[in-house]
Parts: C-alpha cells; structure tokens; sequence
C-alpha cells in the first residue's frame, strides 16, 4: 500500500482532523520529493522509496532501537515470507538506493510551511522572529567520514577531536523551535559561509537573532537586502567603534560604523559608514552590554522590548540541546558510517525534530499556551512510548496521522511552568578531562 493510499485509510477514524493533519504532511510532498530527485520507485520492491523515507526518520525518532527493529515497528516492508523479518543488508541497500535529495527535498518543503506559518503566529510588534545560530555534531569514525568532514585539531584537544565533525548552522523559529532551513558542510567551512545561503531563506517583515559572530557588515546588509523589511539583532563585539549621530532615548542611539577600506574593496557596493541602532544595557551581575539592531525606529521598536527580545535568541541554544540530548540520547556519533548515509541522516533528524515540535505546537494552541510551555522531553517520551505501543500490531504508515493527533491530546498535560526572567546565571563550561591518553588512531584513516 502507497502511503497516500495508506492515509486515505485513516479518514474513517479523523474525519475532522485529517484535513488538518494532511495539510502539513501532505503525502503528495512525498512523491514531489521522490520525482523532483529522480529517486520514485519503479518497480516494486520490498522497501519502496516512500518507506524508506520513514525509516530515516525513525531512526532519529527510535534513537535506542536498532534499524531491523524500527523497520518492524513501523511495518515499512511489504509483505513478504510469513514471519520473515528484513535483513539488515537489505536496509542499507535500500538507505543507499534513496540517497540524501528526497529528504533534504522534504525537510525543506515541510520546513518552509510549517516554520513560516508559526513565527507568523507568534510575532514581536508586527515582526516573525527568528534565531541563527551554529554548532557541531560527531559522526562515526570511520576513514571516509574523516576525509569528507575533517575535525578539530589542537585548541585544547591534545590530539585533535576525537570524531569527524560536520558544520551544521540552523535558522529556527524561535519562539517554537520549528526549523525553517539547515545548512551543513565539512568541520572547516566558517558558519558565515553557510549563512550567506541562509538569509534568503527569511520571510519578509521579520527579525532574526544571531550572534556577534555574525556582526560582519556585507552578511547584514545581506540579509537586509535579501527581502522586504528583514531586520536582524545581535550584540556588539569589544573592538566594535560607534560613532553616535543622534539620540533616540536612553542609552538608545543611531550610531555610524566606519568599515575599513579591506572591507569595501572586498564589497563595493557597501556605503563607507554603516548606520545602525545602539542600545546600552545591563543586567545584575553582569557586565554592560550593546546591542546593535537595524530597526532604527525608537517608537515602533521600543528599546526596552528590544532587550528583552534579544534574550530570546538563547532559545536557538534550547533546541539544539534538544535534538543532540535527548533526541539524539546524548550519544557520541550518530549512525551512519558513510558520508552519504551521514546526510542522509541529518535531514532525517531535522525532519524528526520538526514532527515533534509541530505535535507540541498543536497541542499548546488547544491549551492556550505558547509553544516554549510544552516539555520537550515528555513529549518526546509520549511519542516514543505511543510508537511502541501502536506497533502492536505492527503500525502501517497510515496509522501514524491517526496516533500523532491521539498523542496531542496528552500533550496538554506537560505543560511547562511559565519562564521566570529574573533568574539569572552566568555561562560556565565545566568539562571533566580523562587523566588518560586518548586512543590512537589506528586504522581510522587519520595520519
């Protein structure tokens, strides 16, 4: 049974909820993904593409489960022998048959609907409110993945990293943690490189949080020129000069930064002074803090809310301890021991994430609470423990709309109690070192 057929099946049970299940994972998105990437299933196999699709998102689901078994969880195979189970080979045949496109291709459709549409539910003064920011994540050590991703060497690692790293950089609704686009390449590539791809990824009338790494005239300027009212806010760096031209309130200024002329040669088309918006702040027991924004309208954009709004940009950090904590259990690599099969794996993560925090989102509408109100780890636990559970007998793939709309209904009894912004902690990174030497590299393909 196609999965189109397979969620056909299911309207007799949510008649009234399908439509609105569907309208978000729409099969046909599935079969655009398969055809626009060449990878639709011709002939009929034991694991078609449109399965196999559900088993790399599975895998990130199921994180402690081995593939054979997510693969009978979900009752992806046809039916085959009686009793007979699928073979782990078979699994890796049929991961290698769909390549990466087809879930990079659905990350991004589903992604770009789903993400839009609630940061325009949740804006700030008129404004969708977005984070940017990057991070790591390990990989299995094995030859190839060394030579297509590289890692850290030196820097307080005595002999490089320990794992292949790949360089991943995220744009997130940040007041759902929904992800609207994902950039990722070798350990080496600078996260503003990938940014420069990311920019045009923001809806119009929007404001995105980053950090002062990205505080690179050219990239900002990007990003405000990418679309129609984009605006971004980040804090400014401790060899930032500002030169004030105008005050706008209290420690509210328009500021010029003068670029060096490296810089505009490098990019003509910027001006020889870049006007942007200055606010001064300080939280107890903190140091005194500047933020730098381009929403130069002081009564528009209050800088008292400005400042408030800026500490939302942690709210990217959230989902990423998120994903790599307990979605991903915490565990040193993730599965896939070739370069392909790690991409692969990546957008299936992405796109797992993304079901979770959708569920959690539907369930804080019905409860009347924003999406941050909801426990991410509970709700994770729920659908893990409910797959299980509709796995008896096995769950075909058209079961899933209908367990996922049952889910959001418990969904209601995790809410979180409201954040309380006046605790306040300062950053401490406290990190246990081994007393003993790291294992050699032997026959991992680094020399």
């Amino acid at each position: 049974m196609h999965l189109g057929e397979a969620l056909e099946c299911v309207h007799a049970f949510v008649p009234a909820d399908l439509d609105r299940f569907r309208a978000r994972i729409d099969p046909v998105w599935i079969e655009e993904a398969l055809e626009a990437t060449g990878t639709a299933t011709v002939r009929r196999r034991r694991l078609p593409a449109e399965q196999v699709l559900w088993l790399v998102v599975g895998m990130a689901l199921m994180r402690n489960e081995s593939i054979e078994r997510i693969a009978a969880l979900l009752n992806l195979a046809l039916p085959g022998q009686k009793g007979a189970g699928v073979a782990k080979s078979t699994l890796a045949q049929a991961r290698q048959r769909l390549g990466e496109d087809p879930m990079a291709y659905l990350f991004v459709v589903t992604a770009a609907a789903w993400a839009t549409d609630s940061a325009a539910k949740h804006p700030w003064r008129g404004l969708s409110v977005y984070a940017a920011d990057g991070t790591t994540l390990r990989v299995p050590d094995a030859p190839e993945n060394w030579k297509a991703f590289g890692g850290q060497h030196g820097n307080g690692f005595r002999n490089g990293s320990a794992y292949p790293t790949v360089r991943l950089l995220a744009l997130m609704a940040a007041r759902s943690h929904l992800l609207s686009a994902i950039r990722f390449a070798d350990y080496h590539t600078g996260e503003q490189t990938l940014a420069k791809e990311l920019w045009r990824e923001l809806p119009d009338d929007s404001v995105t949080l980053v950090d002062r790494n990205f505080l690179v005239a050219n990239e900002l300027t990007q990003l405000e020129r990418s679309g129609r009212n984009r605006h971004w806010l980040t804090r400014a760096k401790s060899t930032t000069r500002l030169r004030r031209i105008a005050r706008l309130g209290r420690n509210d200024w328009l500021v010029e930064i003068q670029l060096s002329g490296q810089t505009r040669r490098a990019h003509p088309d910027l001006p020889a002074v870049w006007k942007v918006r200055a606010i001064k702040y300080q939280r107890n027991g903190f140091r005194p803090s500047t933020l730098l924004t381009s929403l130069l309208d002081s009564e528009t954009y209050p800088a008292d809310e400005i400042v408030t709004l800026y500490h939302e940009r942690w709210d990217i950090e959230l989902g990423y301890d998120e994903v790599k904590t307990h979605l991903l259990a915490r565990e040193e690599t993730i599965r896939s021991r070739t370069p392909a099969g790690v991409r692969q794996e990546i957008w299936g993560i992405a796109l797992a994430y993304n079901l979770v925090r959708l569920e959690m989102e539907r369930a804080a509408d019905e409860a009347g609470v924003e999406p941050n109100r909801i426990s991410f780890v509970n709700a994770l636990s729920l659908i893990r423990n409910a797959w299980l559970v509709w796995s008896t007998p096995p769950l075909a793939p058209g079961r899933i709309p209908e367990g996922l709309l049952d889910l959001r209904r418990h969904l209601k009894l995790l809410l979180l109690p409201e954040r309380r912004p006046e605790r306040l902690y300062p950053r401490a990174v406290k990190i246990k070192m081994s007393a003993y030497n790291r294992k050699p590299p032997t026959g991992c393909g680094r020399k």
